[in-house]
């Protein structure tokens, strides 16, 4: 390997991007992998994470959201990211630049060119080869979550939910090469076999055969 592959999971809140991540981490385990989330990943980022999903911060605006949500990214891309596909490694990233994109420009209603100016610089223009979108149903999202303590954003509510979600699907629209679309309002067998088909079509494009790296 050469060249690595970048792979990001999006979707709204109880979407299973979390269950699926680690499924497809045990199915690459034979390659290099690096496996992040957002926001978070290293010990700044993670200090971000706090601030960002801490229910206590309910001040924080929108636009110092988006920029917080940056700032975490911009750290890990340096440091981790960047690095690991220098080294030939897969990344395989829970959320990635489309997360802002659909929360803070969807879903809070921040200007989408302001978001995309601003994910560019924190990136300076990295974007996964491939993302794939668990598409759920914000009703099924909550379901999924209501034995678990909700977190700032997930207080939000349904129908920001559904912006959240509409805001995904119109990226995905947008982006048709990039985006791949599961319905994960199915069973997580369904979705993970769904995902996994479509991973191992990114590998063997690559030449990356199991057994062979």
């Amino acid at each position: 390997m050469s060249e690595g592959l970048f792979i990001s999971l999006e979707g709204i809140d109880g979407s299973g991007k979390t269950t699926l991540i680690q499924y497809l981490q045990d199915k690459l385990a034979t390659y290099p992998l690096l496996r992040i989330r957002e926001p978070g990943g290293t010990a700044i980022s993670e200090k971000i994470r706090e601030l960002l999903l801490n229910i206590d911060n309910y001040l924080i605006t929108a636009r110092t959201e988006a920029i917080l949500y940056a700032a975490a990214r911009s750290q890990v891309v340096e440091q981790l990211i960047k690095p690991a596909l220098d080294e030939g490694k897969l990344v395989l990233a829970d959320r990635y630049v489309d997360s802002t994109m659909a929360y803070q420009g969807y879903g809070r209603g921040l200007d989408l060119q302001f978001l995309f100016t601003l994910n560019q610089l924190c990136t300076s223009g990295l974007l996964p080869d491939a993302t794939i979108l668990l598409d759920i149903t914000p009703q099924v999202g909550e379901k999924r979550r209501k034995h678990e303590e909700a977190d700032r954003l997930e207080q939000e509510g349904r129908e920001f939910q559904a912006r959240v979600r509409e805001g995904y699907l119109q990226l995905a629209l947008k982006e048709p090469k990039r985006f791949y679309v599961v319905n994960a309002n199915r069973e997580f067998r369904h979705v993970a076999e769904d995902a996994w088909g479509q991973i191992m079509s990114l590998l063997i494009k690559r030449g990356w055969l199991p057994g062979e790296n």
